[in-house]
């Protein structure tokens, strides 16, 4: 692994990098991980570079550590329950990366922020990348599809397409975190779309130690019970509700089904009904603790993915590296991440489709699978691995952006 990271940061051009988001809050998911794990890996190979953070947060403030500095910039509040903020003080953004001055900026944001993150590159002589971190364009015009009608979804879809290729295309390249999304943005015309996947802890999130009955015990879920866990935003986005349905149906017929959901969000009500009306719902709502959580991941049976607009889909690349397989809807952008069979996956976005899907994966040998996938994760998806690749790609931006030969 030495010689591979030696190889991967030779002749390194950059010894500062800036990354930028709104999609940052004390109750997010992904993409803080991400930035997190992030600092980490600069600490932990003891490179040398560091990484600005710039995020909204509720004050104006900066924290520093050996490699890294954090700089939240006063925002309000767009959501009470996600705790999501607007970045609006656009010139507080300019005046922070103004004084640090990074070789290279990494925004994921495709709003006002990313306009103004390529304005300052453009001017301070910085290239900056993106990160595709959400396929926004398609997740909120397919759900307002049967509102809109087929025509206007169609006419909105098309100008969305022009925005995002418009957009993109001014950045150095643009970081995607599926192949699958990769392929489907160059055919919308982004000429810099490349595949940079996500990573997962495996120290944290592995399939030992075996703290399955214990944890149930904590949890008050039956040591027989065949549990089925989401983990993720209570949001329309992410399906929730379809996810709620399916097991409403199922546990009338499975009084040893239980249900175990750690998030919030817009769609909580479901999940409250649910918890009432069958006695079978485990609600945690919100997990900071990445070693707890792995021990939520190794305590199920099955890890539940309802979503059909993932961009990539974390938590499923987490749940397996835990040894506990994952079920979904087929065709989204999380099939590219799955290391094991998906034979048993739902094949409609519907309740009755993800309830049967559930019941027939309940018959096979999970545990097994789970394992198997465990070992995959274990191999591709390290944050080391990630970043190794990820940081060749800085380095072939700043060399080209400078003329370097």
């Amino acid at each position: 692994m030495a010689s591979l990271r030696k190889s991967a940061l030779a002749n390194q051009q950059f010894v500062k990098i800036c990354d930028v988001t709104q999609f940052y809050s004390p109750l997010s998911g992904g993409v803080k991980r991400y930035l997190h794990e992030k600092i980490a890996y600069i600490e932990r190979a003891r490179l040398d570079c560091e990484q600005v953070l710039i995020v909204p947060g509720a004050k104006t403030e900066i924290h520093s550590a050996a490699r890294s500095r954090s700089y939240t910039i006063a925002s309000p509040v767009i959501s009470r329950r996600t705790r999501y903020r607007a970045l609006l003080n656009l010139r507080a953004l300019e005046e922070v990366i103004e004084r640090e001055r990074p070789d290279i900026i990494e925004c994921a944001d495709p709003y006002q922020v990313g306009w103004k993150c390529l304005s300052i590159g453009g001017s301070l002589g910085i290239p900056v990348v993106a990160f595709y971190h959400s396929h926004f364009s398609e997740a909120y015009l397919r759900r307002g599809a049967r509102v809109l009608g087929p025509q206007t979804t169609a006419l909105l879809l098309g100008l969305a397409q022009a925005y995002v290729r418009t957009f993109y295309n001014r950045f150095a390249r643009t970081l995607v975190p599926s192949e699958p999304l990769t392929q489907l943005l160059k055919n919308w015309g982004i000429r810099g779309a490349i595949t940079s996947p996500l990573g997962v802890n495996t120290e944290t999130f592995r399939p030992w130690p075996d703290d399955r009955r214990s944890t149930r015990a904590t949890l008050k879920i039956p040591a027989d019970a065949v549990l089925l866990l989401y983990v993720g935003r209570l949001a329309a986005e992410k399906n929730t509700k379809v996810l709620c349905a399916a097991f409403e149906q199922l546990r009338r017929g499975s009084p040893r089904l239980h249900l175990c959901i750690v998030g919030d969000g817009g769609e909580r009500d479901c999940v409250a009904h649910l918890q009432r009306a069958t006695g079978q719902v485990t609600w945690i709502r919100y997990c900071a603790d990445s070693e707890r959580l792995a021990q939520f991941y190794r305590a199920a049976d099955l890890f539940v993915h309802p979503g059909v607009q993932e961009t990539f889909g974390l938590v499923a690349l987490e749940s397996q590296a835990c040894g506990t397989p994952v079920l979904g809807i087929r065709g989204s952008y999380l099939d590219g991440i799955i290391q094991h069979d998906q034979g048993f996956w739902a094949q409609a976005d519907s309740a009755d489709a993800l309830a049967g899907a559930i019941e027939a994966a309940a018959t096979l040998d999970l545990e097994g699978v789970g394992h198997a996938a465990a070992a995959m994760v274990a191999e591709r998806y390290s944050w080391t691995r990630v970043f190794e690749r990820l940081f060749s790609v800085y380095q072939q931006v700043c060399t080209a952006y400078k003329g370097i030969e």
